[in-house]
């Protein structure tokens, strides 16, 4: 320690001395008790202070911020969310529906932008959940990421939360998902998977579908929850809009999510982002 250090460190332990043996002198009387004891106070933490500071800057020491050991818990709005790169629309990471009947947790696979027309016109982001906690999902490990998230959607409870990026309608909504799922009856017929009683049975259901949707505005960023229950050997899968209504039908609602996959998807970005998802995770 230099010398300049040495005398750092006398002074600052001699000035803590004299002002503790001083202290009943200092002990102030009359009705101004508090004002003075006050000011001493701040005198004295001041002086503290200059001295602590000279102190460690003599002994090579730093000031720095003091930190408790237990971290403060992450934003849920950075750390437990997903961005739609496309329209910055974010997703949580896990989905849990408030329900009369309990419900998973869903857990985030992907998300993607919905265009329309050749003018690539953003309609909605989406984001596609799934019961992974399923105890009885057992996902093939020699599968193809495709084949992986067939086998999800047809096994477990999936979500679509639909986040319009505009103004727009639930008609509007509406009028696209019953021409994608015609686009999935033509396509199951050609494939021998549909056979003329099952889409005979299928129409009641997507009838029904079609009615729940009202001609009333869907406002910008507003999330749509669609939900395809887990199958049942007890009864039909059944597909919920969320405050809008319920329809029970294995097609319908294994379809429905289907046809975000199918090909390039109603949403590409979409499918993408769940395939990198199973590559990584599953």
């Amino acid at each position: 320690m230099s010398w300049l250090q040495a005398r750092l460190a006398r002074n600052f332990v001699q000035g803590c001395r004299v002002f503790s043996s001083s202290a009943p002198a200092r002990w102030p009387t009359g009705a101004n008790v508090l004002a003075k004891t006050l000011t001493r106070r701040r005198t004295f933490a001041s002086s503290v202070a200059f001295w602590g500071t000279a102190f460690a800057l003599a002994t090579g020491f730093t000031v720095s911020t003091i930190h408790l050991d237990a971290e403060v818990p992450p934003s849920p709005a950075e750390d437990e969310t997903r961005v739609d790169p496309a329209t910055s629309i974010a997703f949580p990471t896990t989905l849990k529906i408030q329900s009369k009947t309990p419900l998973p947790t869903f857990t985030l696979m992907g998300v993607g932008v919905r265009t329309v027309s050749f003018l690539g016109i953003k309609v909605y982001s989406v984001g596609f959940y799934a019961d992974l906690s399923n105890p009885n999902l057992a996902i093939p490990k020699d599968a193809t990421a495709e084949e992986k998230i067939e086998y999800i959607v047809k096994s477990s409870a999936c979500v679509l939360r639909i986040v319009p990026t505009r103004n727009t309608s639930y008609g509007h909504l509406r009028d696209g998902f019953m021409r994608a799922l015609q686009a999935r009856q033509v396509l199951s017929k050609q494939r021998g998977e549909l056979t003329p009683e099952e889409e005979l049975a299928i129409q009641s259901p997507l009838r029904k579908l079609k009615s729940m949707f009202p001609n009333t505005p869907l406002t910008k960023h507003s999330p749509l929850d669609i939900l395809a229950t887990a199958p049942s050997p007890k009864q039909p899968r059944t597909l919920i809009v969320r405050d809008l209504g319920s329809v029970q039908s294995d097609w319908l609602a294994r379809e429905f999510i289907l046809a975000y996959f199918e090909g390039k998807g109603l949403s590409p970005p979409l499918k993408q982002s769940v395939i990198e998802y199973v590559e990584t995770h599953l």
